[in-house]
């Protein structure tokens, strides 16, 4: 049973994450905000609603290790198991702007994680509105430094009724709340079952189940030959888990470590997995992913998941 509310609990958020993605652009057209807003905000903070949802519904019922390992895990399954993937699939141009803004803030925010965190074991709600301010501050600097750069048209949505926008509105959020209790229950009662930590299965399944809506967009987007949005939205993604994800949980209740591997292991993995994608990008061939930097991260990711499960 707890195996089949894992499963339920994650058909639940993918499909309640995607309606409320495709209502939250909607809103966004009807309201003329520009495509360049609606990427940078609205879409990567849709994609980060099931960690979001699962981390703070986690931290209220009293498994902070479980909200903790489901964002450490959702990040390196982002940049090594996603972009990986996605890579295999097809090259990747990396735009200028990914190693003089974005890699830098995910790197910034990467360490402030650990800074708070590793030091006094709890992520208090002082350092949550710090993080949340922080992500607000970045995105106003974004909007102010990139309003009046040409880009890429990527979001190509039509106008919507708004008695469907609002539809996909209410059954996203209820997607969300119900896939969240249910994958909440199945993981608890699955590591109790075979006696292994929560924190395992949120750096584990949690993790990844969460990340399918990233891994989906960004096979899509490969497919649709749009150049670098897989790579935008994986690193915009992992910024909004630290920044608004653990922020806003944080800011509604503290977030307190109890299995200390979170911080000797899992975010030293981390670090390790965001510090290796700049030199990625730079060797063999300069600002190009492709298969061979795809097999690399891929080969990260296998050996994240077996030194955690076995050796942590």
């Amino acid at each position: 049973m707890n195996v089949l509310y894992i499963i339920i609990g994650l058909v639940f958020l993918i499909f309640g994450g995607d309606w409320l993605l495709k209502a939250s652009v909607n809103i966004s057209i009807k309201l003329k905000i520009s495509k360049i807003v609606i990427g940078m905000t609205v879409v990567s903070f849709a994609t980060s609603a099931p960690e979001l949802i699962v981390s703070i519904k986690s931290a209220l019922e009293g498994y902070p290790d479980l909200a903790l390992g489901n964002v450490i895990g959702s990040n390196i399954a982002n940049l090594a198991l996603v972009l990986g993937f996605t890579t295999c699939l097809g090259k990747i141009d990396i735009p200028k702007s990914f190693y003089k803004i974005d890699w830098p803030m995910m790197m910034f925010a990467s360490l402030l994680l650990y800074i708070f965190i590793g030091f006094d074991l709890v992520l208090s709600q002082i350092e949550g509105i710090l993080l949340f301010a922080l992500l607000i501050i970045f995105l106003i600097y974004l909007l102010k430094t990139k309003a009046n750069t040409p880009k890429e048209e990527n979001l190509k949505t039509t106008e919507t009724p708004f008695s469907k926008t609002v539809f996909l509105l209410l059954i996203g959020g209820i997607g969300l709340w119900g896939g969240s209790e249910l994958l909440i229950k199945g993981a608890v009662g699955f590591a109790h079952t075979i006696g292994i930590s929560e924190r395992i299965i949120g750096v584990t399944i949690v993790s990844i189940g969460t990340s399918i809506p990233e891994l989906a967009a960004s096979i899509i987007a490969i497919i649709k030959r749009e150049k670098a949005i897989s790579l935008g939205n994986l690193i915009g993604s992992n910024i909004f888990n630290i920044l608004a994800v653990l922020g806003i949980s944080s800011i509604i209740t503290p977030i307190r470590v109890k299995d200390l591997h979170i911080v000797s292991h899992d975010l030293y993995w981390l670090l390790a997995v965001a510090g290796v994608i700049l030199p990625l990008c730079f060797l063999p061939k300069r600002l190009t992913f492709g298969f061979k930097e795809g097999i690399v991260l891929l080969a990260i990711y296998c050996a994240f998941i077996y030194f955690t499960v076995f050796y942590s």
